[in-house]
């Protein structure tokens, strides 16, 4: 019932977090279903519409979105609801329902019979006949009024009548509503809304033999998963979406019910733990939190009503919490034997706990939590203590069960023994985020002599790594260090210490002090002597000279003699060949080859997953771009196939999202950006890359105000987190948009700021990529001389180095110096040279808009050769969808008299009825049979992504099968 973690949440509008009184979903979310079963029963009555749900479930927010639905528009919509205190008013939600019908009566046509209804609706009385004499029998009394009822509901003519929570019906709206349906009128739709759990057998008898004229639908409105809980967040909080791990986060509390979820973000709001986090939103670290007032009186105004042995079994089971055997929950309770048994019986019956596959307990934890804080502490305690006794008669014993009971029974070094017991299980079975939760809690919180927490930390710090969450453990980690300590103990501290501060991408300048300070007392463990080397040799701190990183990578390779693991050899290869290729040092190749030779070429560890894919990112940044695509698909494909986690095949896709986006292989990118952004919510240096393509390509289509915001946001954090190798693709696209938009000098301030950042680092050959855009930036400020020095300087720099995208960028840069002096022949050579070297290093994008400059300058010396230069700008535009530059060159063909290729009406990439190239690609692979999770293994996709191409593609070739489209490629025809 608590959480250390920190969920973000994408584009929250401010105004619906900060100044509404609740937070409440605009749209209906999550019930499409629903809607589309509902709404033609109500279109054609007579009709019966049921709906079903336990409380919280969005029973009441269904109905008003049928209500308001245009099929019904033409209608009266009379409501009524049931309440709780029956007595002393029947017929309450069908009286109150017909008081908003008197706009739509008239008194001719009614029958003395109405006359009746004059006690029951004063407000209607008007329109009424006559109060008729007194039969003197109740009986008949009543049927008159019934008969009455009917009627006026008829002469509504088609009307829709919604009476809501009619669990808690009394017996005479009942027995109305049963004389009602034997013959209801023919513009009739009645629609009811109960809790399943606590309906009455009269109610469900009463659609049980309708008449066969009248339509009947049901539906069981079913808890909100993750993917509805994310939809439904967003749209309250005004947000694009929400991370997965946040949504998993309200559903798990809320149990999926719509309504707790939506007070769970009343509450993180009023707290003031839904927080500003950069572009987004967060929920600060807490421990807990209270269950919704209206779930918690619920619950308890029904758990009052048990007798108390049916109490001692509902508060059991809320100390146990989850579902478990009869004889455990028996054993918890604070009765004997026989009336624990008597009220878990009755605790069953009244719907309070469930059964299921033979455990017993509460249907949600929101339930939970409301019976477990209503019971005093000591009795609490005593119930913690009864059931860790009773968990540890289970087999398998659930040990993070029995550390749980044991804390919350006071029984501290029980409790410290069992975490750990339960933590080493944990990562053995590879759960490394259970184990961080059990570690943490007993190193903040219990009293520890040295040589347990030091032993406690190391562990935690290990689990720490590889937990897919960032948790923080720093702080834990820098306590124990602080202590008294072993000198091989210290030294592994230090690194997890390091490791930790690396992972979270913060004080650099300490992580690098403290992975130096690792390497004096790690001595005798080679193998992370040699890891702590590789973090020491990473360009990211300020301050260090760069020959000093590369020392510290010779030194690791030096090392790799005394390494005996080959899995741990090839990780180290892949680091210090990462590092050499971004600094343009062509012995990386070496390496790479002694990396891909040791392995055959196909990675079997996870450790070689990570150098694969680590060599591959950096490859993909220098422009080396088929040895990036062998790396990254290898160890995509290693990464499914061994013990590799599975946020080493999330890696593998960042960087094939990036390779991507480098060779405009964009069809399905963004869709893919999206699934990344919400799977790397807590890896920051990898979310901010991922964040950087999808602020790409938000520009490219033309999305700048995002745009803007996004690049803004992302050049902050990668400067702020030394992730400057990560920067040329989001400055290269922030600097363009700025040069058209009027910002220039203040841009050109901070990207001149970064490029000294490169210079020092040594990490022009990914860089230089940025180049063009800020001597284009300069150019348009009449600051041509320090374009010039700017470009003599970096291709000075990269003489002798291996920075394969330095040719394009160079002739690119040095066209756009040209073109401001207005020498149009020679910038315009100087362009069309660039675009081929783009051409050769397949960068179709920046080979575009070299042509584009370089038709402008022909255009100004009225050459022929422009248009056509200028065609192949716009089909290539047209192909990759960059409306934002499409409409650009689009303007100059204009303004020349040059037609622009005509845009398919479907999008911009232009392709019109003939498949694109990935549409193709998964047609074909569809065609053999493989289902769309196959192919979206093959093709490194979402399953989501690979449908929408399939459709697309059956969709251009008028089939409707697979089959179809099997028989259409194999005659050729595709």
């Amino acid at each position: 019932m608590s959480g250390r973690r920190e969920h973000e949440v994408g584009d929250v509008d401010p105004r619906n977090v900060e100044t509404t009184g609740q937070i409440v979903s605009p749209t209906l979310v999550g019930r499409d279903e629903e809607l589309q079963r509902l709404l033609p029963a109500l279109a054609r009555p007579p009709a019966v519409v049921v709906i079903e749900g336990e409380a919280g479930i969005g029973k009441t927010r269904l109905v008003a979105e049928l209500a308001s639905r245009p099929e019904l528009a033409d209608r009266p919509v009379l409501t009524g609801g049931c309440v709780h205190i029956r007595e002393p008013f029947p017929l309450g939600p069908v009286v109150e329902a017909l008081r908003g019908g008197g706009e739509h009566l008239t008194a001719a046509g009614l029958s003395p019979v109405t006359g009746a209804l004059r006690p029951l609706l004063p407000e209607l009385a008007h329109l009424l006949p006559a109060m008729p004499e007194s039969l003197g029998d109740r009986v008949g009394e009543r049927h008159r009024v019934f008969r009455g009822l009917a009627e006026l509901i008829g002469s509504l003519g088609p009307v829709v009548l919604i009476l809501e929570d009619m669990h808690w019906a009394d017996e005479q709206t009942v027995e109305f509503l049963g004389y009602l349906l034997s013959d209801p009128p023919a513009g009739l739709c009645v629609m009811f809304t109960f809790r399943g759990e606590e309906v009455g057998p009269g109610v469900r008898a009463l659609t049980a033999r309708l008449p066969a004229s009248v339509a009947r639908v049901q539906v069981a409105l079913p808890p909100f998963g993750t993917a509805a809980t994310s939809e439904l967040a967003a749209s309250a909080l005004g947000a694009e979406r929400v991370s997965e791990d946040f949504a998993s986060y309200l559903c798990d509390r809320a149990s999926g019910l719509p309504f707790a979820i939506q007070e769970l973000l009343a509450l993180l709001r009023a707290r003031g733990t839904l927080v500003r986090r950069g572009s987004g939103w967060a929920r600060k670290t807490i421990d807990e939190l209270d269950v919704p007032i209206g779930v918690r009186d619920s619950v308890l105004e029904r758990v009052s009503h048990l007798t108390a042995a049916a109490r001692a079994a509902v508060e059991a089971a809320a100390v146990l919490e989850v579902l478990v055997p009869v004889p455990a929950l028996v054993a918890t309770c604070r009765v004997s034997r026989q009336e624990a048994l008597d009220g878990l019986d009755e605790a069953l019956e009244r719907g309070l706990l469930l059964e299921q596959s033979g455990k017993v307990g509460f249907r949600h934890l929101l339930a939970v939590q409301a019976v477990y804080d209503s019971i005093p502490l000591s009795r609490r305690q005593d119930l913690h203590s009864r059931a860790a006794s009773a968990v540890r008669e289970l087999n398998p014993v659930p040990l993070g069960q029995v550390a749980h009971h044991l804390r919350h029974a006071g029984l501290v070094q029980d409790w410290v023994e069992a975490a750990e017991k339960a933590a080493d299980r944990a990562i053995a079975l590879g759960d490394d985020s259970e184990a961080v939760r059990l570690l943490e809690a007993v190193l903040r919180h219990a009293p520890l002599e040295d040589g347990r927490r030091s032993r406690l930390a190391v562990k935690l710090g290990w689990a720490s790594t590889d937990a897919r969450q960032e948790v923080n453990v720093v702080g834990l980690l820098s306590d124990a260090l602080g202590r008294e300590l072993p000198r091989a103990v210290r030294g592994e501290l230090l690194f997890l210490l390091a490791v930790n501060l690396e992972r979270a991408a913060d004080e650099p300048e300490r992580q690098w002090q403290v992975f130096a300070e690792a390497v004096e007392y790690l001595d005798g463990q080679p193998a992370l002597a040699v890891h702590a080397m590789v973090g020491l040799g990473l360009p990211t701190t300020p301050n260090v000279p760069l020959a000093e990183h590369v020392a510290w990578l010779e030194r690791a390779l030096e090392q790799l003699p005394a390494i005996d693991e080959p899995a741990l050899t090839v990780f180290i290869l892949g680091k210090v060949a990462m590092v050499l290729t971004a600094m343009g040092d062509p012995r990386w190749a070496t390496l790479a080859s002694r990396m891909l030779e040791q392995t055959g070429g196909a990675p079997a560890h996870r450790r070689e997953v990570i150098a694969y894919s680590s060599l591959g990112m950096d490859a993909c940044y220098a422009g080396h771009h088929e040895m990036a695509e062998r790396l990254l698909t290898a160890a995509m494909r290693g990464a499914a196939g061994c013990d590799a986690t599975r946020m080493a095949e999330i890696f593998c896709r960042k960087g094939l999202a990036v390779l991507a986006y480098s060779r405009g292989t964009w069809d399905g990118l963004a869709e893919e950006v999206a699934f990344l952004v919400d799977r790397l919510t807590d890896r920051p240096r990898y979310r901010a890359l991922v964040d950087a393509i999808a602020a790409c390509l938000a520009l490219a289509r033309g999305e700048l105000d995002a745009a803007r915001r996004q690049l803004d946001d992302v050049v902050d954090r990668c400067l702020a987190m030394g992730a400057i190798d990560l920067l040329p693709l989001p400055m290269s696209s922030y600097i363009r948009l700025a040069t058209t938009q009027g910002g220039g000098a203040a841009v050109i301030e901070r990207a001149e700021a970064a490029c000294a950042v490169w210079e020092a680092r040594g990490l022009w050959p990914v860089s230089v990529r940025t180049v063009p855009a800020l001597v284009e930036a300069l150019v348009t400020a009449d600051r041509l001389e320090e374009a010039e020095e700017l470009v003599s300087r970096v291709e000075q720099r990269l003489r002798g180095l291996d920075a394969p995208l330095a040719p394009a960028a160079l002739a690119q840069a040095r066209g756009l110096i040209t073109a401001g002096t207005a020498r149009w022949q020679a910038a315009a050579d100087q362009l069309v040279t660039a675009a081929e070297a783009y051409d050769r290093l397949r960068c179709p994008y920046e080979a575009a808009q070299a042509r584009e400059q370089a038709a402008g300058c022909l255009f100004r010396l009225g050459d022929r050769r422009a248009e056509d230069l200028l065609q192949q700008t716009l089909t290539e535009y047209g192909r990759l969808g960059a409306r934002w530059d499409l409409d650009r060159a689009a303007l100059l063909a204009r303004r020349q008299g040059v037609s622009s290729p005509a845009r398919h009406r479907s999008g911009p990439r232009g392709y019109g009825s003939t498949l694109s190239p990935r549409e193709d690609e998964v047609a074909r692979l569809a065609a053999t049979g493989l289902s769309n999770k196959e192919i979206a293994r093959e093709l490194f996709l979402s399953a989501k992504t690979v449908d929408k191409h399939l459709g697309a593609a059956l969709r251009k070739l008028g089939l409707h099968s697979r089959t179809a489209l099997a028989h259409h490629l194999r005659d050729g025809a595709g």
